[in-house]
């Protein structure tokens, strides 16, 4: 065990690959993904303009909305068409159109329309321009109302605004914000990733190390004595039944090896990423003021079986990429499923069961889960119970696999040992 702790300690910082998979992506991402989001919500979105009323009420209309924070009138055309120019070349994210009898209507008593046009490419615009004009609507109506309704005090005209008084409160992210709600998933998923990111490349090191150092030479290099030899030393190890050294390794010998290797690894990788989910889990929020009102014993009892899982996840999973680079296409390939599966950006009760099933199958679907309640919830340990012995689970399971895993690179190591040292000798003889 204190061997393979040494080594993947030693692999990890000797490496500049795995330096910056484990430690720069881990501490800078973060960083970048929140510095981009940190305005939160988008402001002073342009829009155009096509009064066909040309009234003080409808230019009214405008003013307010112009005068909101999260949209700027950019342009007033004269059509339709016009605008739509506007929105094609992105000189404008939408159109507001107010018909030509929108002031006669009123006056009328008849309800008025303000047609309200929005490119959908970018739903953040679309949230910004429609809860403007809304606001702008709602505010011109309870203007109409009261003039009209002859009120004789400031609290009759209270009423005839607003006769049933309500309150909006967002609950735990008060500022409606993009960066409270997608940052906490993604510092969870950005553990994960960048752990299949380093684990597979350092197992992929370990691979190629081993058998670059046996100097072994690849099959298509081999002559006809060299296959006539290999052949006959398969034969001989068949029915090899001489003593062996006592210190020599066996193949019955992988398990209990594979178990040392396996809990050396993993204690090298938790040791390692202990301080990063700190940094991630509590200092990143704390530095953007994101939504933080959970208790800091209780998020890091829960981050111990998440790291612990997604640490044998990673090594269950390096047994695929047969050299360092390939790991990388299967990390960036499996990133944005993953993001999705975890429930943040479609919610999990609304997945069919087979996506819901495969979704449990990965640590961060449970780990985001939990983070966000723990942490921007404010929930205890109790609360997330199910999420918690989840993870515990897949500790356990993916435990063993990853116990198989390696105690198959350990009979691998042990068999290509065997077989250069006696393909070494037989081929001194021959020589």
């Amino acid at each position: 065990m204190n061997k393979a702790f040494r080594n993947a300690i030693r692999d990890v910082f000797n490496d500049g690959g795995l330096i910056i998979f484990f430690l720069l992506v881990p501490l800078i991402y973060p960083l970048l993904y929140t510095f981009i989001y940190t305005n939160e919500t988008v402001h002073e979105v342009p829009v155009a303009v096509v009064d066909a009323d040309g009234s003080s009420m409808s230019r009214e209309f405008l003013r307010r909305l112009d005068a909101s924070p999260d949209v700027k009138i950019v342009s007033h055309e004269r059509s339709l068409e016009e605008a739509r120019t506007r929105v094609k070349h992105r000189e404008a994210y939408g159109v507001v159109c107010i018909a030509e009898d929108f002031t006669r209507n009123i006056m009328r008593m008849e309800q008025a329309h303000v047609n309200l046009y929005c490119d959908m490419s970018g739903m953040l615009y679309y949230k910004a321009i429609l809860s403007s004009a809304t606001d702008v609507s709602l505010g011109m109506n309870a203007d109409i109302k009261v003039s009209r309704a002859g009120n004789t005090t400031d609290r009759e005209d209270e009423v005839t605004v607003q006769p049933l008084h309500y309150e909006q409160t967002a609950l735990f992210n008060p500022q409606n914000g993009f960066a409270a709600f997608l940052i906490p998933a993604v510092l969870m998923i950005v553990i994960q990733q960048t752990l299949l990111l380093g684990v597979g490349m350092e197992a992929g090191t370990r691979r190629e190390r081993m058998e670059s150092t046996r100097q072994f030479p690849q099959t298509e290099e081999f002559t006809l004595d060299d296959r006539a030899m290999i052949e006959t030393i398969g034969n001989e190890e068949n029915g090899f039944a001489k003593k062996k050294h006592p210190r020599s390794p066996q193949p019955h010998h992988a398990s209990r090896r594979a178990l040392r290797t396996l809990l050396g690894r993993s204690t090298a990788f938790l040791m390692i990423y202990v301080p990063i989910a700190v940094f991630e889990m509590g200092v990143v929020p704390h530095l953007f003021d994101l939504p933080q009102i959970g208790n800091a014993w209780e998020i890091l009892a829960f981050s111990l079986p998440y790291l612990l899982a997604c640490i044998l996840f990673a090594i269950t999973l390096s047994v695929l990429p047969r050299n360092r680079e390939s790991v990388i296409l299967l990390v960036v390939f499996s990133s944005v499923p993953i993001l999705f599966l975890s429930g943040v950006s479609w919610p999990g009760s609304a997945f069919p069961w087979y996506w819901k099933t495969l979704s449990y199958l990965i640590p961060s679907t449970f780990g985001v889960n939990g983070f966000v309640r723990l942490n921007t919830m404010g929930a205890d340990l109790s609360a997330v119970r199910f999420e918690y012995f989840a993870l515990w689970t897949q500790v356990l399971l993916y435990g063993l696999t990853a116990w198989w895993v390696t105690r198959k690179n350990e009979l691998y190591k042990i068999d290509l040992k065997r077989f250069y040292r006696r393909w070494s000798k037989t081929r001194n003889k021959a020589s």
